[in-house]
């Protein structure tokens, strides 16, 4: 019977991973220690794995000697250092330490004679190049000293079953065994494998603007922002979301998205290039000189298309960070209003397409076309796009909560297939149980 311990645990789902493999080898799986400390993850935990459990909250206040000695370690220790959504300022950001909780407790049960066969550990893509490399090379090297054969590699959920694309790294070692990361099955499903159909749909002045111009066929894999061109984006103007915009003005704010990211405009100016310069009217003349410029121009900035605004020139901060500010010396000049989270829906996905990542601060934007209209995916469908059962309730959560949790979770199957390898090394060690 492997006994394991769920650190940092959020939703179980590298617990639920690690037992369906081990049901699959016919191994009854014992979890003796638990560990998270947001209070609605603990929630949601102890409603799908039972209200006994004992979960404990700040790990670091936890000693060594009181959790019982265990088989293998599983945590999804926090990503935020590491994730191109945060700082990115590893292990200078006190999250980022985190894993050295995780070194402190296999280090401790191997002083106390009682040393873990193994672990697991996931963590976002940005961990891989974090600091040219040598964030993971710090985390290997530390639990290679502790005498762990190691094994990494980046993974994408999408071969794994799921119609969503999720990368993300997993760390292995074992006592005795490397255990490969490679090879693995492929399994491709799309989304219209977990959608559900029939659920209410949202009629607001976006989705009737939105159908004015387009039929709910047509919207799909489309993405809603103004930032970059494209056949695939359909931006505020195309809908005259703002207000009426003339052709003429159409193709003004479609030049000017494109112009916007040139390098010499920068350049004429002596700053570092930003992505997406605001332009002066005398700028903008040089691709769209028309007699009425000005007067669009101050008719698209009313209506909320374009902002009048200084470029930034880019400075560092005390913490060593990069950071861009208006520079006043500078001429004001028109730019597109490009918020990619300032309209209702940031993508409508496709039912014979994959999902994008699930991130937890826009997957409520994401949308899917159900009968004549439109709908935000639902709970239970992120659920599945991440290999939860349905059974696995959060309905005792906010739609926020849930949304948060599920952002940041991992993708059961990816964790069921690499613990079937640790659960082999399991049995040959224990020659079919222990």
């Amino acid at each position: 019977m492997p006994k394991i311990i769920d650190l940092f645990a959020g939703l179980g789902g590298i617990r639920l991973g690690f037992k369906e493999a081990m049901d699959v080898l016919g191994l009854e799986t014992e979890c003796v220690f638990s560990s998270e400390i947001k209070p609605y993850a603990i929630k949601a935990y102890k409603g799908f794995y039972g209200e006994d459990e004992v979960t404990n909250g700040d790990i670091t206040q936890v000693k060594v000697e009181d959790i019982p000695d265990f088989d293998f370690l599983l945590a999804g220790f926090p990503c935020q250092p590491f994730s191109s959504a945060g700082t990115r300022k590893g292990f200078k950001d006190t999250r980022g330490t985190m894993f050295f909780e995780i070194e402190r407790i296999l280090k401790g049960k191997i002083d106390a004679g009682h040393p873990a066969m193994g672990f697991l550990l996931e963590n976002v893509e940005g961990l891989i190049n974090h600091d040219g490399g040598e964030t993971l090379k710090t985390i290997i090297n530390h639990l290679e000293a502790l005498k762990y054969q190691v094994s990494f590699r980046l993974l994408d959920s999408k071969f794994f079953g799921l119609p969503q694309s999720r990368k993300r790294v997993y760390i292995v070692g074992t006592l005795t065994d490397q255990v490969s990361l490679d090879n693995f099955e492929e399994s491709i499903k799309t989304l219209d494998s977990v959608l559900e159909q029939g659920l209410p749909t949202i009629d607001s002045v976006f989705t009737r603007k939105l159908f004015t111009y387009y039929t709910p066929n047509q919207v799909q894999g489309k993405s809603i922002k103004d930032k970059r061109g494209g056949k695939n984006n359909i931006h505020s103007w195309d809908i005259d979301l703002k207000g009426v915009t003339s052709p003429e003005e159409k193709k003004l704010l479609s030049l000017l998205l494109k112009e916007r990211r040139k390098k010499h405009w920068a350049e004429e100016i002596g700053i570092t290039w930003m992505d997406g310069m605001p332009l002066t009217e005398n700028q903008i003349r040089t691709f769209y000189d028309v007699p009425e410029l000005h007067e669009m121009l101050e008719h698209l900035h009313k209506m909320g298309y374009l902002a009048f605004e200084y470029p930034k020139k880019q400075i560092e901060k005390e913490d060593g960070t990069k950071a861009r500010i208006p520079d006043e010396t500078l001429s004001k000049g028109y730019n597109i209003v490009a918020g990619k989270l300032s309209f209702e829906f940031s993508k409508i996905l496709s039912p014979n397409e994959m999902a994008p990542t699930l991130v937890a601060m826009d997957v409520s934007k994401l949308g899917v076309v159900d009968g004549d209209g439109i709908r935000r995916l639902s709970i239970r469908e992120c659920q599945r796009l991440c290999g939860y059962p349905d059974e696995y309730s959060l309905d005792q959560l906010s739609e926020s909560e849930a949304f948060d949790l599920l952002g940041n979770t991992v993708c059961v199957p990816v964790i069921k297939e690499i613990s079937l390898r640790l659960g082999e090394v399991y049995q040959k060690q224990y020659k079919g149980g222990k």
